[in-house]
């Protein structure tokens, strides 16, 4: 296998923007371009992550090409998923050995329209759509059966929002505060929830010694995997994530010590799911830029912690970091990546 690494990052994250998907993109791609020292004829291979449904007309990804400069023409792909699994694409694409660099990015609007709607599209059409239930019920469901188990309490809910908001900068209300919030859908309350955000983010990717040639200190991924669950929330434990677990296990997490965990949670409860399935100890630092309580672009939140994980190798703040990405209703799909820097 080929030693990739993620040599630059670049995100951008709003409660609601007037720009279209160009506009925000344009200038993080540049910036992700122009920091990684690259020109960008040396990019082999540029791939992204979005959802059209988001923004209501197809193809909308052809569209954001405009952001990538697409002219001399470039070698492109797209996945309708968040962009850690482009970042997947990519990193199997640099395996085959003929390009040594490729430019992930991924976007998305939220605010452009009722996003509980838009998420239940994915569910099954025959048996779990015409239920009318909806991201948030099933989240909710989830946390119920959290509570119900024993495996966390509101105040342990509350103290996650707590923590991710003042590391996002957004104040330092304490867990006792929030829990003096009334419910927005019982169990959950609205500091339990994702915040409405548009964002987009781009990592370019570099394989071997020209990675080390622009780099110092690059962030090199040492494993990654990612599992799926039944489409059902019915035929799963909702208080575990197997997947999660799995993809653990063969991303190589429990190899050696972890420094630190970027946990794609979009709901309080689930952050504590994920982090017993990644079987991280209490030393690990979770989530030091702030996690979804701090901001949550969908399709662009997991490749957003892939990025805050990959910043912290490249500081020289963390020798090895876990980042993870979810998709789907109650944890679906999963995706964990292993970063290192080198010793």
């Amino acid at each position: 296998m080929r030693d990739v690494a993620i040599v630059s990052f670049a995100a951008s994250t709003t409660p609601h923007s007037n720009l279209d998907d160009v506009e925000m993109l344009a200038p993080v791609i540049h910036e992700a371009i122009e920091s990684s020292g690259l020109a960008r004829r040396e990019i082999g291979f540029t791939v992204s992550g979005s959802c059209d449904y988001l923004c209501g007309r197809p193809f909308s990804f052809l569209m954001a090409l405009d952001a990538a400069s697409a002219w001399p023409p470039i070698s492109e792909s797209h996945v309708e998923m968040d962009g850690a699994w482009a970042l997947y694409e990519a990193w199997v694409r640099l395996q085959i050995g003929d390009i040594d660099a490729a430019l992930v990015y991924a976007f998305g609007k939220a605010s452009q329209g009722d996003l509980n709607a838009v998420m239940a599209t994915q569910l099954d059409p025959y048996y779990l759509a015409p239920l009318g239930v909806d991201a948030e019920c099933f989240a909710a469901l989830q946390a119920r059966a959290m509570l119900d188990a024993g495996r966390c309490t509101e105040r342990d809910m509350a103290a996650v929002a707590a923590r991710g908001r003042r590391d996002a900068g957004l104040g330092a209300a304490s867990a006792d505060e929030l829990l003096r919030a009334p419910y927005k859908l019982a169990p959950l309350r609205a500091h339990d929830c994702p915040p409405v955000t548009d964002g987009v983010a781009a990592v370019v990717l570099v394989a071997g010694d020209r990675a080390r040639q622009l780099h110092k200190r690059p962030a090199w991924i040492r494993g990654i995997d990612h599992r799926i669950e039944a489409p059902s929330p019915g035929v799963r434990d909702l208080t575990r994530s197997p997947s999660t677990a799995l993809a653990a296990r063969a991303a190589g997490v429990g190899r050696a010590k972890v420094d630190l965990a970027e946990i794609h949670a979009p709901y309080t409860h689930q952050e504590i799911i994920v982090r017993e399935a990644l079987g991280l100890d209490a030393s690990v630092v979770i989530n030091p830029s702030g996690g979804a309580p701090g901001a949550h672009p969908v399709m662009s939140a997991g490749l957003i912690r892939v990025g805050e994980a990959a910043r912290r190798i490249l500081d020289g703040s963390a020798q090895r970091a876990v980042a993870h990405a979810t998709a789907g209703p109650c944890l679906q799909q999963n995706l964990v990546c292993v970063l290192e820097g080198e010793q």
